[in-house]
């Protein structure tokens, strides 16, 4: 069932979805399924399957030889969101991106998905890996998500990369779109980041998650700039329950996102992140209750592959 259509089937009552993170290679499935198993009786309608492009290093092998090694690479997402569909018969929504795929492999990755009966995706840009200063697109793939989107909407209209196709079947995707309340970190400013919003979803994105945060003014005002834009899509909040206290200097650093001082001040008094994570946990818990009574459709949370801190959030709620 296509997002949109879970929101609608929710008649206005505030659901409950998570992210996952794919296992690292050499680990089996069912570190997947140990941290999905605990937040199932919170009925999701959908998990979402988020994408990690493969790091590497080059080793030197004397002799002025480099031998390219991957040192991170994580399991195919098609297979893991099967997986999942199979085993919990909810929707599995995997993360699709521009950076790692050429145009080709994008189509390939999205017939896959169709056959599977995967009628969901998250189009994303993605970041620059290690080695770029800057995001540096695949040779004859997508600079932005906005092309991307693209790239899916033309597939529900059975436009194939190959012109002299016959009788193509056209997909059916529900296409999610990433979005940021203190706008993107490559953004000259949030109208500007608003303004190219619009364009995908103008493509045909027809809904927006959001990126973390921790200051619900900070969605609230988001929301109503893109209501005065013209961007009528539901607005899904992502929510990260903070978890240790190195996370206070990485947040900021890595997603470019304030954290609120009564906050900061209340992690700073923890003696150890055991108690970080019992304040994570009752600041998310806060947050999404004011979420929820503003009538936010969904509450999306970041598992980053723990799931007791999100059930901890979840059982006050759902």
């Amino acid at each position: 069932m296509k997002v949109t259509d879970h929101i609608t089937k929710g008649k206005g009552k505030t659901q409950f979805s998570f992210e996952i993170l794919p296992p690292l290679k050499g680990q089996h499935i069912q570190s997947i399924f140990n941290n999905i198993d605990p937040l199932m009786e919170f009925n999701p309608p959908f998990i979402d399957v988020t994408y990690h492009r493969e790091e590497y290093v080059y080793k030197n092998l004397g002799d002025g030889l480099l031998k390219k090694q991957v040192v991170k690479k994580r399991p195919g997402t098609v297979g893991i969101c099967a997986a999942i569909q199979n085993k919990y018969n909810v929707d599995a929504i995997p993360h699709i991106l521009c950076g790692g795929f050429s145009r080709e492999d994008t189509e390939n990755f999205l017939i896959d998905l169709d056959f599977l009966g995967i009628d969901n995706v998250v189009a994303l840009r993605g970041d620059a890996v290690k080695t770029e200063t800057y995001f540096t697109p695949e040779k004859e793939g997508h600079h932005y998500a906005s092309e991307l989107v693209s790239q899916i909407s033309d597939l529900n209209k059975a436009v194939y990369l190959d012109e002299d196709l016959q009788n193509c079947s056209a997909t059916n995707f529900c296409i999610g779109v990433g979005a940021y309340p203190e706008k993107h970190m490559e953004a000259p400013s949030l109208d500007s980041d608003i303004h190219f919003l619009k364009k995908k979803i103008k493509n045909g994105a027809e809904y927006i998650v959001t990126q973390m945060f921790f200051d619900n003014e900070k969605y609230f005002q988001f929301v109503d700039k893109c209501r005065k834009e013209g961007i009528t899509v539901p607005i899904i909040p992502g929510l990260k329950p903070i978890s240790t206290r190195k996370q206070l200097n990485i947040i900021p650093h890595r997603f470019h996102v304030d954290l609120p001082e009564a906050l900061i001040k209340e992690i700073i008094k923890c003696k150890d992140n055991k108690q970080v994570r019992q304040v994570g946990v009752e600041w998310a818990i806060q947050q999404s209750k004011e979420l929820e009574k503003a009538g936010v459709p969904i509450l999306h949370y970041y598992s980053m592959g723990k799931s007791d801190n999100v059930k901890s959030i979840a059982s006050a709620l759902f």
